[in-house]
């Protein structure tokens, strides 16, 4: 047994990024996430080896001496592990693709359609990655990724897929209840269910021209497929991506709230190395995921079933 526990992979790939780059953007760019998320993977790894591997000075970043030690031995273990890789990994010319997307897009989104794709290209067998995780297409075996950002990715090529057009939403029970909102000031009342930064509500409410939206209040999620569900099971209003919840708009399983909407400054992007850009199979999976985006539904929003008495949310 070995005497200490391993420390996340995905915080040691952005150390050793942050490390290489001295700049946590760079590193953020390099691998597909945003800052944020590569700062609290530099924390969590800091936490678990109990020591500073980074001071901060002004803007700046540096290595302490503990992060100039550890860093040689990160570096070549990534390397050993990326050279091992490449000698048992399956041969590019196989009919396997793998596509790694984030669990909300892939259940969401992706995988509702993928019929489609495996009649068209009955040849082609998917293997569809569901994670958060950092991407590294030369260490993870992924052929391509659907990934939410600004779509700047050095050295990979990258096709925006769906621009995010942020809607309020919320189950057709709630709605029933508390009555359809007139105005988008009306869900100022509401109770409201958010992301894990708990400030797209408020950027969405300044969008609408609405200063004054009152606290923040109610749960948060840090995965949207979780906050889906809140929404869903009747906990609150969300604000969701209107092209990733349309089937669900469609369907009656939600009903749009207003038709006043915010425009994400991050979209989906899909992703891939740019010397397997016009590989075969990434070439047909592009394809088909650009031309299932651009089959943008023209059906109204759903509305619920039976009007109710307008009340205000929590009395």
């Amino acid at each position: 047994m070995m005497e200490h526990q391993l420390p996340p992979l995905n915080a040691l790939r952005a150390f050793e990024a942050t490390a290489r780059h001295l700049s946590v953007k760079n590193a953020a760019d390099e691998l597909c996430v945003t800052p944020g998320a590569v700062s609290q993977l530099i924390k969590t790894l800091e936490l678990h080896l109990g020591v500073p591997l980074f001071r901060r000075v002004n803007r700046g970043i540096f290595l302490t001496e503990v992060g100039q030690a550890y860093l040689p031995p990160v570096r070549n273990a990534f390397r050993q592990i990326s050279d091992a890789t490449r000698r048992v990994a399956v041969p590019e010319d196989t009919g396997i693709l793998t596509v790694s997307a984030t669990p909300f897009f892939a259940s969401a989104w992706l995988v509702p359609r993928l019929k489609g794709f495996q009649d068209a290209h009955p040849d082609i067998d998917l293997q569809v990655v569901s994670s958060s995780a950092l991407a590294d297409f030369s260490r993870d075996g992924v052929d391509v990724a659907i990934r939410h950002g600004l779509g700047r990715y050095p050295g990979l090529s990258s096709q925006r897929v769906l621009t995010v057009e942020i809607v309020p939403v919320a189950a057709p029970a709630l709605v029933k209840r508390l009555g359809m909102p007139e105005a988008p000031a009306d869900l100022t009342r509401w109770p409201r269910v958010n992301d894990a930064e708990r400030k797209a509500w408020a950027l969405w409410f300044e969008a609408q021209g609405i200063q004054s939206a009152g606290p923040v209040r109610g749960p948060s999620f840090d995965d949207s497929g979780l906050l889906l569900k809140a929404v869903l099971t009747g906990q609150g209003a969300a604000l969701l991506p209107a092209a990733v919840v349309a089937d669900d708009l469609a369907e009656g399983r939600l009903v749009q709230l207003s038709d006043a909407s915010w425009i994400e400054d991050f979209a989906y992007y899909l992703v891939c190395p740019e010397n397997s850009h016009d590989r075969p199979k990434v070439a047909a999976f592009r394809e088909w995921v650009l031309s299932e985006a651009s089959r943008k539904a023209t059906r109204p929003r759903k509305r619920a079933p039976a009007r109710a008495t307008r009340s205000r949310a929590g009395s």
